[in-house]
């Protein structure tokens, strides 16, 4: 996959897979390309290549048809909608949905991030940075996607509520099966997570492999992860 903005190229064909209930850990310094590998898996900026998703092509697909064929975006910054309610967001989710099981799902949400329950008539705008990331993410996955894109979860948040977070999403993944791309600052928590990592450099994969041998490997660790 190819992708950027107007006329400058950020990614140089990368190649990259998340196996259906596995997770992919997107991994590099700041302008690696991790958000825009995101973005161009939903259609957001020019791209080109080969992006399936359960072996359709989506490379042509607008970025509402993504999202319609099982594909969440959690970006940077949350993107809840500050001026409504928590119970909104949470409709907003499964608006597309026509099943009889958003209620159940809902509460299913309420009970892996029980923080938004007292929440739910309160302005999603004044919540705290901690309780807007698990509205986002529960508004994600009540659209009942089949992959999810998690742009930088951690940032900005206390170590104890990241923790939580991280916690729920190992929770969520074996209870669903949901396949999840993770970028994330936060290398040895990403890869604690994951099941497979892929390190960018310059928009080009530098190195990819299973988690557990990524985050194990010394000079891997000193020359691309910082710690």
């Amino acid at each position: 996959m190819r992708a950027g903005y107007g006329a400058g190229e950020v990614l140089h064909g990368i190649d990259l897979a998340v196996a259906p209930g596995g997770v992919t850990a997107l991994l590099g310094a700041n302008g690696a390309g991790k958000t825009t590998t995101l973005r161009a898996i939903c259609g957001m900026v020019r791209r080109s290549g080969d992006i399936r998703l359960g072996g359709e092509p989506i490379e042509r697909a607008a970025t509402e048809d993504v999202a319609r064929r099982g594909i969440a975006h959690v970006p940077d910054g949350r993107g809840t909608f500050m001026e409504l309610t928590v119970a909104e967001n949470l409709r907003l989710g499964a608006y597309a949905r026509r099943d009889r099981g958003v209620a159940e799902d809902t509460e299913r949400m309420l009970g892996h991030f029980p923080a938004l329950r007292p929440r739910l008539r309160q302005q999603a705008g004044t919540l705290s940075g901690g309780e807007q990331q698990m509205l986002a993410i529960a508004r994600a996955l009540l659209g009942r996607p089949r992959l999810l894109l998690l742009d930088e979860p951690s940032f900005g948040l206390a170590p104890l509520i990241v923790r939580q977070i991280f916690d729920i999403l190992a929770e969520i993944r074996a209870e669903a099966g949901i396949g999840i791309l993770l970028v994330e600052q936060n290398a040895s928590l990403a890869l604690a997570l994951a099941d497979h990592a892929c390190i960018l450099e310059s928009g080009r994969v530098a190195l990819a492999g299973p988690a557990e041998a990524v985050g194990r490997d010394d000079q891997v660790r000193r020359v691309y992860l910082g710690y």
